[in-house]
């Protein structure tokens, strides 16, 4: 009986994506040969994360979780949207989360981190395996505050925690403890609402101030107004502009008299008891900024047939 090593094991995982046990018993079963191995594992079904892991993973779920001064938000990735409503697939995100909360927020030491005698990663190779779709740890994001809170909300959640949009608000403040979380749920709402690009205007990016000043100032430039005149106007334009993307000078959606943020924040101050700092905040929406592929079903159908693509846009399959 050939001694079958970890590094032997590792190999396998890597040239089929097998889970590793699965690997292991592959490799015992067939004395070590890692063709055999290969073949074996390729019978039974099981070597399918390697075939997966070209395709483009653009649903899942957005995972979040707080504790007490510390909050995580992360986005892990499927193929279809149907994978997000599998057990599994929502346990290992809820899993991946915990980790988080408990390592950070960087992608590569969440996969490295241990659950049991596994890795993060090891789970997710095992979970593309069984459940036949590509996945994947996108990104992860953290918050943390000396003293405060920081809450969280999930838009279109599909399990508690997890769901199609996940935001963390940070809020430092001595107040309250359970008034303090209630402001913060508010305002996580806000941002998921009106998706803020920054705190206040000292957190935008000044190439994206500039473009948005160039361009008020050629507008007014075009219709004839004079340079003294276009200062101004643009000087007013940065302002409605600052109130549109810059959190605290948003107007509070949950407020019907149209205070800003920085309004409702400054009058919870009375019921919470001490002041109120909004520290950051984070706003993941799932799959945004991924190129999803578009499907041609025509194509495909023709492709597999050996024929040339039907003419015109019907889409028929003989």
């Amino acid at each position: 009986m050939a001694t079958i090593s970890a590094a032997m094991v590792k190999e396998l995982r890597e040239s089929t994506g097998a889970g590793m046990m699965d690997c292991k018993a592959a490799l015992t079963e067939t004395n070590g040969d890692m063709q055999e191995a290969q073949d074996w594992l390729r019978k039974k079904g099981l070597s399918k994360a390697a075939k997966k892991a070209g395709r483009v993973a653009a649903e899942g779920l957005i995972g979040a979780l707080t504790s007490g001064t510390k909050g995580v938000v992360v986005e892990v990735n499927s193929e279809t949207d149907f994978v997000a409503r599998n057990e599994q697939f929502q346990g290992l995100v809820k899993m991946i989360a915990q980790v988080s909360l408990r390592v950070g927020s960087d992608v590569e030491a969440i996969k490295a981190a241990k659950v049991g005698d596994f890795t993060v990663e090891t789970a997710i190779s095992d979970a593309i395996a069984t459940i036949g779709e590509n996945m994947s740890l996108r990104r992860a994001a953290s918050l943390e505050v000396t003293t405060g809170v920081v809450s969280s909300y999930v838009h279109g959640a599909v399990i508690e925690g997890a769901g199609k949009m996940g935001v963390l608000v940070a809020l430092e403040s001595t107040g309250k403890t359970d008034e303090l979380g209630q402001l913060g749920r508010q305002l996580a709402m806000h941002v998921a609402a009106t998706n803020p690009q920054a705190l206040d205007p000292s957190g935008l990016d000044p190439e994206t101030v500039k473009r948005e000043k160039d361009v008020l100032a050629d507008k007014y430039r075009q219709q004839g107004k004079p340079e003294n005149v276009i200062e101004k106007i643009v000087e007013s334009g940065l302002k409605t502009y600052y109130k549109e993307v810059c959190l605290l000078e948003q107007a509070f959606i949950h407020d019907e008299k149209g205070k800003s943020v920085a309004q409702a924040v400054k009058e919870a101050e009375g019921r919470i008891g001490a002041p109120v700092k909004i520290t950051g905040f984070v706003r993941y929406a799932l799959g945004e900024g991924i190129e999803k592929q578009e499907s041609d079903f025509a194509a495909e159908v023709a492709a597999a047939s050996g024929q040339k693509k039907p003419p015109g846009d019907a889409e028929t399959v003989a």
